[in-house]
């Protein structure tokens, strides 16, 4: 059977209503959107009879900057899906496979060369034939299995008092340039090997609702998160408390404060994500109320 590759267009979009319509009927996936028309570039669709048969994309995730350590690495994300009834061909797997590793190899040349570059993807547990495919036939490795958590906004919220009154903290736009790298200086002391950079955080930072909740010791910060909306439910992401400062409370300071924003926004959920291994994280999360609704299971391959 002949299929035609290429990057996505303008008048695909009703292809792909229904592309993504099929894909996700009666399953949860982890399906990517295409993004605005600048993003197209990284998008490959497969063509045959008139119909969208699969779809994949790729996208840099974690980009290192110079002065990390060495064995830091970048992440480039990719996500491909096919019709249901098309997850075990292999040859449309792999012809599309191909065009997103060339593409990833590319935006590989944006990065810094001081650093090794890891080709992931990311799917529910659930996703057995998806999963099964890149282990088996494309050997990749596994990276990390995360929950996803969620809290009801309707049950009762009981906030958290900073633990010392030299302890300060606020709602925070990060305006500016310099507010920008103050907040990654800190992130990146708690996450060297995955720094968030800058580039990421104005994707956060253009959400619906978007604030950080800092914790500030004479200007500098000890704690944070940050906060938005996606849709109509609140995401939480990028907890973290210095080391001197943890076991004392904050991190509850910081997941309570985040939900009663997010309740005042006028949303009725919100959601995480925490490694499975972090016993610590899931006992703070589950003790402000969070449930574990999803398993996503993230692997990898080196991009040479």
């Amino acid at each position: 059977m002949q299929f035609e590759i290429r990057n996505f267009k303008k008048e695909d979009m009703p292809l792909l209503g229904d592309f993504y319509q099929a894909v996700t009927r009666d399953r949860k996936v982890v399906f990517w959107w295409v993004g605005p028309e600048q993003n197209w570039d990284n998008v490959f669709c497969a063509f045959e009879k008139g119909r969208m048969v699969a779809k994949g994309q790729v996208e840099i995730i974690n980009s290192i900057s110079d002065g990390h350590p060495e064995e830091s690495r970048h992440s480039i994300y990719l996500n491909l899906k096919t019709l249901p009834d098309r997850e075990l061909d292999f040859d449309l797997l792999n012809r599309l496979y191909e065009s997103l590793y060339g593409r990833a190899l590319e935006l590989k040349q944006q990065l810094s060369a001081n650093y090794r570059t890891n080709l992931c993807v990311g799917n529910f547990g659930t996703e057995v034939n998806n999963n099964r495919y890149f282990l088996e036939e494309k050997g990749f490795r596994q990276l990390e299995t995360l929950y996803t958590m969620e809290r009801d906004l309707h049950q009762p919220i009981n906030p958290v008092v900073l633990p010392h009154s030299k302890l300060k903290s606020d709602f925070w736009k990060m305006d500016s340039l310099e507010e920008e790298k103050l907040y990654l200086e800190a992130e990146c002391e708690i996450w060297p090997d995955s720094a968030l950079g800058l580039k990421r955080l104005r994707e956060y930072k253009s959400n619906s609702s978007w604030t950080a909740i800092p914790v500030w010791e004479n200007g500098s910060i000890v704690a944070c998160a940050l906060v938005w909306q996606e849709d109509e439910i609140g995401v939480i992401e990028d907890v973290f408390v210095k080391k001197a400062w943890r076991k004392q409370g904050i991190a509850k300071f910081l997941l309570t404060t985040a939900l009663i924003y997010l309740k005042d926004v006028g949303l009725d959920k919100a959601q995480l994500m925490v490694d499975t291994e972090n016993e610590k994280a899931l006992s703070v999360y589950q003790s402000v109320g969070f449930n574990v609704v999803e398993e996503e299971r993230r692997f990898c391959v080196e991009l040479v």
